[in-house]
């Protein structure tokens, strides 16, 4: 009886212990790190954190749930992707293209945000708890 519940206490520990699957295509994650091209690319779940990311062409790419802490977007071009739940964390962005971005529950805090256009973004659930803002276009 003891080997059994010892047996399913492993199994279970190695299915709820096992990491998380990761949705992003690393042909993709590649492609962005080495040409800062990635329009329409699936970066979903990818781990960018303090990626120099300046000037990249990220159009239309799937950033859900993406990790983009202390990330620099400087000039970079984000029209209709999709940032859902993505964390941008003291992420910083100047002169960035963020219209018709999805930011839906995103997290910006501390973010830094200055001459950003985001025209038609859907913001609902973001936090911009201690972001700085200036000169940016919401609406």
């Amino acid at each position: 009886m003891k080997l059994e519940i010892f047996a399913t206490t492993a199994l279970l520990s190695t299915v709820f212990l096992a990491a998380p699957v990761r949705a992003e295509n690393p042909a993709h994650v590649r492609q962005l790190i080495e040409t800062r091209e990635c329009m329409g690319c699936n970066l979903a779940g990818a781990n960018l954190n303090g990626a120099h990311l300046i000037g990249a062409d990220l159009r239309d790419a799937n950033l859900k749930g993406a990790s983009l802490i202390d990330a620099n977007l400087e000039g970079a071009d984000l029209t209709g992707a999709n940032l859902q739940e993505a964390n941008l964390f003291k992420a910083f962005a100047t002169d960035a293209t963020m219209n018709e971005v999805d930011l839906t529950g995103a997290n910006l805090q501390d973010a830094k945000l200055y001459k950003v256009d985001m025209d038609g973004a859907t913001i609902a659930g973001a936090d911009f708890r201690g972001a700085k803002l200036y000169g940016a276009n919401l609406f």
